[in-house]
């Protein structure tokens, strides 16, 4: 089993209750940090699982039971080049080429602040393209394509999350190879 790390942002809780933290320990995080920030639930983790898949389905569960709403779940799916740089380990100037289509053709759009100077891109779409031209593992692109389905599908039940998580991550899989 590997040790996943992520966080979930979470509402519907008063931070200033005396339970506040008690609720998500009994609940099932006890492999968490928590924190408020910005009017946000922080439920930082790192879950020992046998998937990203699992771990992620698990903790959002735990949230749940501790009687918060998940919002979404982090590393942000939405990424600069600089950040794509960063997961990638790569240049940026290597990430601008590449956006510019210097090095290859068919780099993903990005997908927000398009016009703007510095526009966001997916970051499942993109270490998609990259791990196709051999320049991050298959780990990396399986994780931003969970992390993306995970939260495409966060306001499903909980029997609902688990069942089309697991459906969109097959479906995901077979698309990237």
């Amino acid at each position: 089993m590997e040790t996943h790390e992520f966080t979930i942002i979470a509402t519907g809780l008063d931070p200033s209750a005396e339970d506040f933290e008690t609720r998500f320990l009994e609940a099932g995080c006890d492999d968490a940090t928590i924190a408020f920030q910005k009017g946000r639930i922080l439920v930082d983790f790192a879950r020992r699982a046998p998937s990203l898949e699992a771990a992620l389905a698990s903790a959002v569960d735990n949230v749940r039971a501790a009687g918060a709403q998940v919002v979404r779940i982090e590393p942000d799916p939405l990424v600069s080049l600089a950040d794509m740089a960063g997961r990638a380990q790569l240049s940026r100037s290597a990430l601008t080429n590449y956006f510019r289509g210097h090095r290859a053709e068919g780099f993903p759009p990005p997908r927000a602040r398009v016009m703007s100077d510095s526009p966001l891109w997916n970051w499942a779409d993109a270490s998609a393209w990259l791990y196709r031209r051999a320049r991050v593992s298959r780990a990396v692109a399986m994780d931003a394509l969970v992390v993306s389905e995970a939260n495409a599908l966060i306001d499903r039940d909980e029997a609902d999350f688990r069942r089309a998580l697991d459906e969109r991550v097959r479906a995901a899989v077979r698309a990237l190879d």
